[in-house]
């Protein structure tokens, strides 16, 4: 893309820490806005999904023809594991896309944005089918769709991008942190200090989520056996799923193989230092369609910023100073943060604007 153009991400040498990185962001992000959710069907027509809408304006209600479709452009979410509407992410990319003048919404994959799940699958990081559906109900309503996607809804999105190709519903695609190599991934995360920080904050939501499902004894016991991903995925996620094994899983469902079928644009971004992702793509896995926007540092979902100087400081960014950075509490002045989570959406929004948006 000659005419994507982005500030590059440069923290502070005390910040640089990967750990640091995908740690802290959660405690920078502005309060989610106030959503507007549907929820429909999934794709099997078995488990209800949320639908969190952050509208730049009032829909107009006739539909029912292509003409009458909303012209506004939106955006929709794909969020990682066990993330939702209220995820950090979601939150600043909501108000950034809403300053944009676009449309957004978070559409959760199954058992995810407070909504359990009914039906015999849950989150399935390879389910391009799902991604399908949800753009399908959206694309009922939206001429414009663009789309972005974080972790292994990242991966996901990648992965719907290269299967589809020019049937794909989502007309550009900007993917953050995603692992799109699940294999590598899965070795990452069993690394002594992902391992220690990061498995019981991923793991055990899920577990949770399992153990009151519709499971067995033999089930049960061996999902509360489990201290890796890697483990919880052969136990449950294979087998509920259609896969034989972790391993088919991994392979089956990683984005990277489908790459080089990208026919709309799409954006990668990735640290080379994330503690998760494992192997990443290169110019030679990806089509001319893809852009790959790798960073010395930033974590998993990091990218958290220290602004030194009042005019940076006190920039208004991705919200207004009242949503997204308050200024006012009961009446009295606050301070404004000189951190903020703010490089990924600025770079997602002008990834947007280079391709036409």
């Amino acid at each position: 893309m000659t005419n994507f153009t982005y500030n590059k991400f440069k923290p502070p040498f005390w910040l640089t820490n990967p750990h640091l990185q995908s740690i802290l962001p959660k405690f920078f992000a502005p309060k989610a806005p106030t959503y507007r959710r549907v929820v429909e069907k999934d794709s099997l027509d078995e488990s209800d999904i949320a639908y969190d809408f952050y509208d730049a304006h009032e829909l107009n209600a006739d539909t029912d023809n292509d003409d009458a479709l909303e012209k506004t452009p939106l955006i929709v979410l794909f969020h990682g594991m066990e993330g939702s509407s209220d995820s950090h992410y979601a939150r600043v990319l909501a108000y950034e896309m809403h300053a944009q003048g676009w449309h957004f919404v978070v559409a959760h994959f199954r058992s995810c944005g407070g909504i359990p799940a009914s039906g015999r699958v849950f989150y399935n990081a390879g389910d391009t089918g799902e991604v399908h559906h949800a753009l399908e109900n959206l694309r009922q309503k939206y001429a414009h769709i663009y789309a972005v996607g974080v972790s292994l809804g990242g991966n996901a999105l990648a992965k719907y991008m290269g299967e589809y190709g020019d049937k794909a519903l989502c007309d550009g695609a900007v993917v953050i942190s995603a692992p799109v190599d699940m294999s590598s991934a899965a070795i990452t995360m069993h690394s002594f200090l992902s391992h220690r920080i990061y498995t019981p904050y991923l793991l055990n939501p899920i577990i949770k989520k399992a153990l009151a499902n519709d499971i067995t004894k033999e089930e049960i016991a061996s999902i509360k056996a489990v201290n890796r991903i890697s483990d919880f995925d052969n136990i449950f996620t294979a087998p509920r799923h259609g896969y034989r094994s972790k391993n088919d899983y991994y392979h089956s469902s990683s984005a990277l193989p489908h790459l080089l079928g990208v026919t709309h644009p799409l954006l990668l971004i990735s640290a080379k230092d994330d503690p998760f992702i494992g192997f990443t793509a290169t110019t030679n896995d990806v089509s001319d369609s893809v852009t790959i926007l790798e960073t010395d540092h930033g974590g998993h979902i990091g990218y958290l910023r220290y602004r030194s100087d009042k005019k940076h400081s006190n920039k208004k960014t991705n919200a207004t100073q009242s949503d997204a950075n308050p200024s006012l509490t009961n009446g009295k002045k606050a301070k404004t943060s000189k951190f903020d989570i703010n490089w990924i959406p600025e770079t997602v929004s002008a990834f947007f604007h280079s391709i036409g948006v």
